[in-house]
């Protein structure tokens, strides 16, 4: 379940309890059990120490209460019709993006000629997982603009609270089956089970496989599960908890200087719940990344960690803080020596630098500011790319293949 916290928490002790909405739908086989909108309840289970050396750096940086990594459970569900669940559930965090699909011709902002079928109805599933995203998101009290300066100002204090925002998201696995039912899986439905979507046809799905770019290799397996059934019209094509195999095809680990990793895969062969098997040709069309990851997907389904793109302005600013605390006496001692230091360890580096009556500490405390963004922005190891167990991924089809023969019908449990 993707669930989002409804309002905010001001983290305070283990037990605390949180509230969410379930924002994207939860299916069994072809019927829809668990709503968006749902209701679901839990509390905080850890609030982690912070390291010393953490603190130490923090405290440098003039903040003296870092964020703590906050463990969270749901334990309870509550849907529209009066129905309450009591649930186990295992909970990572997520990323609060909605999945964005990227291709060449996105990026370039244009296309060469006419879009076909496959390429319209592609559009249109991008369309309408934007839509639905945001249709969801909508039912939780995000923050809005003038909240969220409130936040940033009172993070900047040397001692603050920690909050969990409103709009947060998490995944919460089951770790229990729910009983919604059983009902018997008609011979006309059971007919057209196992057809493959037709070419250009995108696919709701989780990835099973976690995959990172430092320690996934060329030729790894990987499976996903189709998180939601694939109609046409009425006609059920593929039923939740099929599965996806594939591979990873390349992949590069991030390294000096600054190089970011990437990684490929493709899906090659589609199970069912039965046993049923058969070819496919499928690749990623889109991923569930949060915003700070800025991961970007080509045409051909690799996914690529980018530069963030505030790492000019960022490195620009710490570089002309250095360089005002060699400006020197005609522009007094007092002002260059701040902004060495600011440069150096905000309000910490600001007030040794005034307290200090040394213009090369000032000095000393600038071209140090600078330096570290040079080297963190440009020098650094890049990112990798890291997507979790449960990440949700669109999954396109690209080539349709001869199917296998339907079974007989079974018993479907919900």
């Amino acid at each position: 379940m993707q669930i989002a916290l409804d309002s905010e928490v001001r983290v305070g002790k283990i037990g605390q309890p949180v509230r969410g909405r379930v924002v994207e739908p939860v299916y069994a086989f072809d019927k829809l059990v668990i709503p968006v909108g749902t209701t679901a309840t839990g509390r905080i289970t850890k609030i982690a120490s912070v390291s010393g050396g953490k603190r130490t750096e923090a405290a440098l940086d003039a903040d003296f209460t870092p964020a703590r990594k906050v463990e969270v459970e749901f334990t309870g569900i509550k849907l529209a019709d009066g129905r309450e669940f009591a649930v186990h559930t295992i909970v990572t965090p997520g990323s609060g993006q909605m999945i964005e699909f990227v291709s060449a011709a996105d990026r370039s902002g244009s296309k060469k000629g006419q879009p076909n079928a496959a390429e319209e109805k592609a559009a249109e599933a991008r369309r309408a997982a934007k839509q639905e995203w945001s249709n969801a998101i909508k039912q939780v009290k995000e923050p809005g603009k003038m909240h969220r300066l409130e936040h940033y100002a009172v993070a900047q204090l040397p001692v603050h609270p920690q909050y969990i925002d409103a709009g947060t998201v998490y995944s919460a696995e089951l770790q229990d089956a729910l009983d919604f039912g059983t009902e018997q899986l008609t011979p006309q439905l059971s007919a057209s089970i196992g057809t493959t979507p037709p070419d250009g046809s995108v696919v709701d799905a989780r990835l099973m496989t976690p995959l990172n770019s430092a320690t996934s290799h060329q030729g790894d397996a990987v499976e996903a599960m189709i998180s939601r059934p694939v109609f046409d019209r009425d006609r059920l094509l593929l039923p939740e908890g099929s599965t996806l195999q594939g591979s990873v095809i390349q992949v590069h680990p991030a390294r000096h200087p600054g190089r970011n990793g990437e990684i490929r895969i493709v899906f090659h062969e589609l199970r069912l719940a039965d046993g049923m098997q058969q070819k496919v040709e499928a690749s990623l069309a889109g991923v569930e990344a949060a915003k700070v990851d800025n991961v970007r997907l080509d045409s051909e389904g690799g996914a690529k960690a980018a530069a963030p793109s505030t790492r000019f302005l960022t490195t620009t600013a710490e570089v002309g803080l250095g360089a005002a605390s060699f400006l020197g006496d005609s522009f007094g001692e007092t002002g260059p020596r701040a902004a060495g230091g600011a440069g150096g360890y905000k309000l910490i580096g600001i007030a040794l630098g005034i307290g200090i009556h040394s213009q090369p500490f000032g000095m000393a405390m600038g071209a140090f500011g600078g330096t570290r963004a040079i080297y963190a922005n440009f020098v650094a190891r890049g990112h990798d790319v890291v997507f979790p167990k449960n990440t949700a991924m669109a999954i396109g089809i690209a080539t349709r293949q001869s199917g296998a023969t339907p079974p007989a019908p079974p018993v479907m449990q919900q």
